[in-house]
């Protein structure tokens, strides 16, 4: 992997706790990617790491499918033309998948999604501490990943697709994608946490 360029993203708008690893208030999603390989045992290891998150009864409904060299451009084709913009330059283009029910017992998994997003963050977390960054996306031809892996719909849901690689400058994303390459703030932490009983908030 070739040398990654030393950016500066401007974290100002953000306001963690003290204690708050950095790890968490500087992961951030960026557009501007600089096209280089990725070697496979990184790869491996950024995967891995999905592996060992929690999910309902150990299920582990997660699976991920991603891009080689050799097959990036028809990843590229499977997302809607905003996306395909920035994300050609990334390494690695996948897509998320969750297995919609439990393998013990064959009924339905409502936790799927969210056991497999936890495993999505345990990966980009993952990736981050190599120094490189994922971009979740839902601009995806959903129907046509269905169609080109021959997922099973009955089977798996799919729940997103990403961009993976070493983030670039923002002035090399079109004017109007380079504007938006700032990491965004976050709600407040007392609008997401509510403490002992009483109405929720909307």
């Amino acid at each position: 992997m070739n040398d990654k360029i030393e950016l500066s993203p401007d974290f100002s708008k953000r306001d963690p706790a003290q204690d708050v690893s950095p790890q968490f208030s500087h992961r951030w999603s960026p557009r501007s990617f600089r096209k280089v390989t990725i070697n496979q045992s990184t790869l491996t290891t950024i995967f891995d790491a999905a592996r060992w998150s929690p999910s309902c009864f150990n299920d582990q409904p997660w699976k991920f499918i991603t891009s080689t060299e050799e097959t990036h451009d028809q990843f590229l084709a499977l997302l809607v033309d905003g996306n395909q913009v920035w994300a050609k330059n990334a390494s690695v283009l996948g897509f998320v998948l969750a297995h919609k029910h439990f393998a013990h017992n064959g009924k339905p998994n409502n936790f799927a999604a969210f056991d497999s997003g936890a495993a999505w963050m345990a990966m980009t977390l993952q990736a981050n501490l190599f120094g490189l960054y994922t971009h979740g996306m839902g601009g995806v031809h959903f129907d046509q990943v269905y169609k080109t892996f021959a997922i099973d719909p009955e089977k798996y849901q799919v729940l997103c697709g990403f961009a993976l690689g070493v983030a670039d400058r923002p002035d090399q994303l079109p004017t109007e994608l380079a504007a938006k390459e700032i990491p965004s703030n976050r709600k407040a932490l007392s609008d997401i946490w509510h403490q002992g009983m009483g109405r929720i908030n909307p």
